[in-house]
């Protein structure tokens, strides 16, 4: 452990970096500043883009990876070049299986990947965001086949990923750290290596602390969402404008921090974590009733929405089967191109199921694959609008909120709004439902 630790102050270590998605590119992208960094991705043509100088993360530019490729990045999806790392970071999606069952085949095969060719003296860590006791359970158990002892031969350590994509504030580098190894010696050798590139290093007790850690940050959010989802519920029927009564609250400097509600939640952490912490809890004997109960909250208000739709389109004479629907935004969020888990991919194959034409736009993203098929997104929003009953808005894209938006409505057959992000402005010319708003059906 102490040839790591000099490597590291002399950047002679070498680093391997296993997927090389959302949270893995970014990675590379921060530690091939000091270090040589090999990247390994089972997706041969994403290796062979990347090898290209082409980025397929929305926040890497080509024009930066392009400088890295071959000089201090090499990108391959041959498993013997991580023979020649020091280092091995784990950054593979984990996500849910059927009935909401954590799936860790990802975490698995990397492990059985690195298990092939390790030697001793490396030192691997995980960043899959992944339950209390998977370093320990499962990610030691199969490296240890290799006939080596970590502790003895190789160190491990965990550290949950922090990628927000699309945030223009805050990188890599400037996000604090948490590390938890699986002894003392292994967290300062993980403290050392994250510290090297990035500000601020939380070291925390063990791997197990390390992983809560990841699930505390997004079960939090998620359960606020929800309740900021359920106050909605209420204040609609009250005849009261969520939105404004949450922001008004926000004035208030301590105490209080503002979640809004809408059409449900997506992203690679916020709708999966819940599950695993879920799933976790229940092997040791305990229901999380309000783990779970914001899931639910959280999930329902896609059906809310569409449930807003047909209630619209029933006051202007329509119902969902004849109608021609647009769905505004297929993100997870604002301003990205990232679909994963969106709300809309659901909304969209219930509104098939419904009958209803379906075109989509987004901005950002140019293709969407639902279980009722892929959608190509319209060019423009005058050709989605265009001879539609109704459109849902879905995330709050800031192309969504031009001032140009109300002229355009007037292309539609049937001017049905439906706002799941408080972005629209209400007016006599269309009719207008919205999530937590005071509604006109």
């Amino acid at each position: 452990m102490d040839d790591l630790i000099s490597k590291i102050r002399d950047r002679s270590a070498v680093i391997g970096i296993i997927g090389l998605g959302y949270v893995g590119l970014p990675l590379v992208m921060t530690f091939s500043e000091k270090f040589t960094v090999i990247g390994l991705d089972v997706h041969k043509p994403t290796v062979e883009s990347l090898m290209k100088g082409i980025s397929h993360i929305q926040d890497i530019p080509s024009s930066i990876l392009s400088k890295k490729v071959g000089k201090s990045f090499f990108p391959t999806d041959d498993p013997s070049e991580l023979a020649r790392c020091d280092f091995m970071i784990i950054c593979v999606p984990t996500p849910l299986a059927g009935d909401r069952i954590p799936d860790l085949s990802y975490v698995s095969e990397a492990c059985q990947t690195i298990q092939k060719v390790l030697r001793k003296g490396q030192f691997i860590i995980l960043e899959s965001t992944t339950f209390p006791g998977t370093t320990e359970d499962i990610v030691i158990p199969i490296l240890e086949k290799s006939g080596l002892k970590a502790r003895e031969d190789f160190g491990v350590a965990y550290s949950p990923e922090r990628i927000d994509p699309g945030n223009r504030q805050f990188s890599v580098s400037t996000v604090p750290k948490v590390v938890g190894g699986i002894d003392d010696r292994c967290s300062d050798v993980a403290v050392a290596l994250y510290g090297s590139v990035i500000d601020t290093i939380v070291k925390v007790r063990d791997t197990m602390t390390a992983e809560s850690v990841k699930m505390v940050e997004n079960i939090f959010r998620n359960v606020n969402i929800a309740l900021a989802n359920e106050l909605a519920l209420i204040f609609e029927r009250m005849g009261i404008d969520t939105w404004e009564v949450i922001t008004a609250a926000a004035t208030k400097p301590y105490g209080y921090m503002a979640f809004y509600p809408g059409p449900g939640i997506g992203g690679h952490c916020i709708p999966l974590d819940p599950y695993y912490m879920s799933y976790k809890a229940k092997k040791y004997g305990f229901i999380p009733r309000f783990i779970e109960t914001s899931g639910e909250i959280n999930e329902f208000m896609k059906v809310h929405a569409i449930n807003l739709a047909e209630r619209g389109l029933r006051k202007v004479g329509r119902r969902m089967r004849d109608s021609r629907i647009a769905v505004m935004g297929l993100a997870y969020k604002k301003n990205i191109g990232d679909p994963r888990e969106s709300p809309s991919i659901d909304i969209i194959d219930e509104l098939k199921r419904l009958g209803a034409e379906i075109v989509v736009f987004d901005p950002y993203v140019p293709t969407i694959v639902t279980d009722s098929g892929a959608y190509r997104s319209e060019d423009s929003m005058e050709s989605a609008l265009k001879d539609t009953d109704c459109a849902m808005f879905v995330v709050d894209h800031d192309a969504f909120k031009d001032d140009r938006i109300p002229s355009l409505f007037r292309m539609m057959r049937n001017p049905v709004i439906i706002d799941c992000k408080s972005i629209i402005k209400k007016s006599s010319e269309i009719t207008y439902l919205g999530i937590g708003k005071i509604n006109d059906a």
